[in-house]
């Protein structure tokens, strides 16, 4: 497929669309699936920080707070990508590749969520709160976007760090201060990302070799990619278990993340085999994706769990 062609679906100039086909490409530039991957960590987080729960208010203000955040920032990328997202089958039928939404407006959008995120978390939780996501908007559009993405194979690394603000988001509106458990949780995610998006940039090589996108699964053999899932996902698994003498985690938590540990590592050195063995397939690196994110849901969900069952297996 020629790389300059139109999608066959692009919509009609945007003054003409309907509002329900409107307000859908708008939902689809805040990347709804990322959001909701974001948010199984923040009520857990917000949980376990309050050894119970907080006040619906505070939950709301910090999950609608949050969302809006992590939603501002897939605008503003979608409307910085936009260049490279119609080069790449994935991307190809996004809102400004169709056409249903225009750069003007995206980025009007991208300006007014990111500044609704700040004020939610500002006035309904606390400043931290709201500098945080003030930081992971800016950390995800300006290091990743900007600066990373179309120059390192690493900018998932450390791009991904702004994943990761969630966890400090969510602890630091129930207590207002950032604590070493919250670092935990946040190194938790920054190590899970690697072996979670590999894999798919594996799955999409060829999407990114075409956008001339650097994604390590795009120009490193599956070979290579394998042996970095596998030490990513053995440092994600012992940094999990930190949070036992460093968060006071109990042994519903703590059999989770031994368990569901073991299990993706276990997928991970699978992966690695059949890479080493040259058999590796899209559908083997899809496995491990979609494992990640079982992982990390069993992981959050024993968190949300752990302070109502038993208490602190080594102190507090």
């Amino acid at each position: 497929m020629s790389t300059t062609n139109t999608p066959l679906n692009a919509a009609p100039a945007s003054g003409r669309m309907g509002f329900g086909r409107k307000a859908k490409a708008y939902l689809a530039l805040t990347k709804p699936r990322v959001i909701e991957l974001l948010l199984v960590s923040t009520l857990p987080t917000m949980i376990y920080a309050e050894r119970g729960f907080p006040s619906i208010g505070l939950i709301l203000a910090t999950l609608v707070g949050g969302a809006f955040a992590a939603g501002s920032a897939g605008a503003f990328n979608c409307y910085i990508d936009r260049d490279i997202d119609k080069l790449m089958h994935r991307t190809e039928n996004r809102p400004l590749v169709t056409g249903e939404v225009t750069p003007r407006e995206a980025l009007i959008f991208s300006w007014l969520l990111g500044a609704a995120a700040i004020a939610i978390l500002w006035f309904g939780a606390n400043p931290l709160a709201a500098w945080l996501g003030l930081g992971a908007i800016v950390f995800y559009v300006v290091i990743y976007t900007m600066i990373l993405k179309r120059r390192t194979a690493q900018n998932i690394v450390w791009g991904g760090a702004a994943g990761c603000f969630p966890v400090l988001i969510a602890w630091a509106a129930v207590t207002n201060t950032v604590e070493w458990p919250a670092v935990v949780l946040f190194m938790v995610i920054f190590l899970w990302t690697p072996p979670h998006y590999w894999p798919l940039s594996m799955r999409y090589g060829e999407d990114y070799r075409n956008a001339n996108v650097p994604m390590l699964g795009a120009i490193a053999g599956a070979k290579v990619v394998s042996v970095q899932v596998v030490l990513y996902a053995w440092a994600m698994v012992a940094c999990s278990l930190l949070l036992i003498p460093a968060g006071g985690a109990g042994w519903v938590y703590t059999v989770t993340a031994v368990g569901a540990g073991a299990w993706f590592l276990y997928e991970s050195h699978a992966l690695y085999n059949r890479a080493q063995a040259g058999d590796v397939s899209n559908k083997g690196a899809m496995k491990v994706f979609h494992g990640s994110i079982s992982y990390l849901t069993l992981l959050f969900i024993a968190l949300a769990v752990d302070p109502f069952v038993g208490s602190a297996i080594m102190g507090g």
